[in-house]
């Protein structure tokens, strides 16, 4: 792990228009260890940052440029599944710049490693010391994060022992910016529906990490997500049989997060707008005869994603944890 807890790093953003890149612009401009060098895109090269993200207006002059600069220590690939993939086989990244990917293309061991490049699944909460000592992330899924993180205290222990059914509901910007019949506002608008039943891309990478800490776990994940009509967060029930008691079950969760910044434990009722625009992870834990039933809730793009990548940029940098990603959630 490189230590640079009291001098700034250059970071470069590869897809900066779109949702994810802009979230990240959003934190980095703030964040006191990071100075952006450049922003690619190449559908807006030339034009101000806030000319396409209107509310960083007054924020920064940057604008989106066309090149890339290898003069940085850390990049951002913003973009599509399949094209962070394409992108390093066209260009020639070299080895001593940290590649942080938002995409899913790096994610499952078997497709972890591009050239002479080597990624590690980034999800703090599951191998904190795995990413410090690593040189390029894969960061997690948005339905993933929130899944596992709602799971991964069962399977530290070997208490996924039964069939695990899971709903959940995400926001309209976890499809992407490309217009869609499913996101259009008036589509999308007082109306909810179903995707992916039980074939999600998610899954693969919520399995690997459940049998990383529960080597038996071969129970079936029943996972039904849902499109929501509102832009930002993800919902999720998670339940299944356990000889747990409910306090067991909340001390083994408290347990498990004690270490961890972002993600909190309650036995009290929670709900999406006190994680929206946060790095957070609530998750509340109650045992409902023999189900226990675990509700999981984040932010799609922050913790989901770009919030959750800086994240993964500090803990490779040696920065405090937090840095950057003190965020304060609407409430209301």
């Amino acid at each position: 792990m490189t230590e640079l807890t009291s001098n700034k790093i250059k970071a470069g953003i590869i897809g900066g228009a779109g949702y994810t890149g802009g979230e990240m612009l959003r934190i980095l401009v703030n964040h006191p260890n990071v100075d952006i060098t450049f922003v690619n895109s190449k559908s807006n090269t030339g034009n101000y940052i806030y000319e396409v993200h209107t509310d960083l207006f007054g924020d920064t002059d940057l604008k989106f440029s066309g090149d890339i600069s290898h003069d940085i220590d850390v990049l951002f690939l913003c973009v599509g599944h399949g094209d962070a993939k394409k992108f390093l086989a066209e260009n020639e990244i070299p080895d001593n710049i940290k590649i942080i990917d938002l995409s899913q293309d790096f994610r499952l061991s078997p497709n972890a490693k591009i050239n002479t490049k080597n990624f590690v699944y980034g999800l703090p909460e599951l191998q904190r010391e795995a990413i410090k000592s690593a040189q390029n992330i894969a960061n997690p899924g948005c339905f993933a994060t929130c899944l596992q993180l709602g799971l991964l205290p069962l399977a530290a222990s070997n208490n996924l022992n039964s069939e695990v059914h899971i709903t959940a509901t995400t926001g309209s910007t976890g499809a992407g910016q490309s217009p869609s019949a499913t996101t259009h506002f008036t589509w999308r608008n007082d109306n909810l529906s179903i995707y992916k039943a039980f074939d999600h891309q998610h899954l693969g990478e919520i399995g690997q990490s459940l049998n990383q800490l529960q080597p038996n776990f071969g129970q079936t994940l029943n996972f039904v997500p849902y499109r929501g009509d509102y832009t930002r967060g993800i919902i999720a029930s998670i339940y299944l049989d356990t000889d747990l008691s409910g306090d067991e079950a909340f001390k083994l969760y408290d347990d498990y997060y004690a270490r961890h910044p972002f993600t909190h434990v309650t036995k009290r009722n929670i709900d999406l707008k006190q994680v929206v625009n946060t790095n957070k992870c609530f998750i509340q834990v109650q045992k409902l005869g023999k189900k226990l039933l675990i509700t999981s809730i984040i932010d799609n793009l922050t913790k989901g994603a770009s919030g959750q990548a800086v994240q993964n940029m500090n803990l490779l940098f040696g920065f405090d944890e937090t840095a950057g990603l003190k965020l304060k959630a609407t409430g209301f």
